[in-house]
């Protein structure tokens, strides 16, 4: 028996990457999984975006560990399209114990668009985006008086660098910080109740967010963002399984007085 059996989780940006494994490897301890993703491409980012095909290669990967799985494309920027989605997904596995607020985007590279619709929709996604993901399901947890929360922050969301005043990196600095914010001022709320909140702070993660030709190009040259995403550590990248398995022992009962957290998954960047 797995460390989540009998688990409902909730997912955000589910369809590919950090979202995807984190899907797997939580339904791997026993737990079903309502997913979540946009896969549709933004005009503001350069680099390709989950498709619906992702998320169906979610569906089965869930699936053949004979776990359930409700996965809805659905805009994490959209407060009543996740709420629909929590109540269709509760319909069919019951009631959530688990949320991980994971959607984001990396709004790097040219593009075409403006810097305020830049900026703009990286706050939107990576940080009102969690508020509207822990808005929509939280209920469920409260009702219980049990459960618990992760919100993906970054290092970039503990020490900022790499912006270079660029209105994507600001965003996602700025947003990644913000993150921090919801997640102590939802301990500080939900602790009382019987639930945890905590943030998960990766390094550069292999992922197609990072590795892509748009953000090859920017990491080539040494003065844009390489100060971002440099290790101690003698490795250029974490896998996301690493973020997974801190996540599966984040919302186990293992972790059951761990709260309030900020937890570096990040090579030693942060001891830099």
């Amino acid at each position: 028996m797995g460390t989540l059996e009998g688990k409902v989780a909730f997912i955000t940006g589910a369809a590919r990457g950090q979202g995807r494994s984190h899907a797997v490897r939580l339904a791997r301890e026993g737990a079903d999984i309502i997913a979540v993703d946009l896969c549709a491409q933004l005009d503001t980012v350069a680099y390709p975006m989950a498709t619906p095909d992702d998320l169906r290669e979610t569906v089965a990967q869930v699936e053949a560990l004979d776990r359930r799985i409700h996965a809805v494309r659905a805009d994490v920027r959209d407060l009543g399209a996740l709420t629909t989605a929590v109540a269709d997904g509760q319909a069919q596995l019951g009631p959530i114990d688990i949320i991980i607020a994971n959607a984001g985007i990396a709004a790097f590279g040219e593009t075409g668009a403006t810097d305020e619709q830049t900026f703009r929709d990286v706050i939107d996604i990576n940080l009102v985006g969690v508020w509207n993901t822990v808005t929509a399901a939280v209920p469920s947890l409260i009702e219980k008086g049990a459960g618990s929360v992760v919100l993906t922050s970054s290092t970039q969301g503990l020490k900022g660098t790499g912006g270079n005043g660029d209105p994507g990196g600001s965003a996602y600095a700025a947003a990644k910080h913000g993150v921090v914010g919801l997640m102590r001022t939802f301990t500080n709320w939900l602790g009382p109740l019987g639930i945890r909140v905590n943030s998960i702070h990766p390094t550069g993660v292999n992922t197609p967010m990072i590795v892509n030709d748009v953000m090859a190009a920017m990491f080539a040259d040494p003065t844009a963002m390489n100060d971002a995403v440099s290790n101690l550590m003698p490795v250029p990248m974490v896998e996301a399984i690493d973020v997974s398995n801190a996540i599966a022992w984040l919302v186990s009962d293992e972790a059951r007085y761990v709260t309030g957290v900020t937890l570096p998954v990040d090579a030693g960047f942060n001891a830099k």
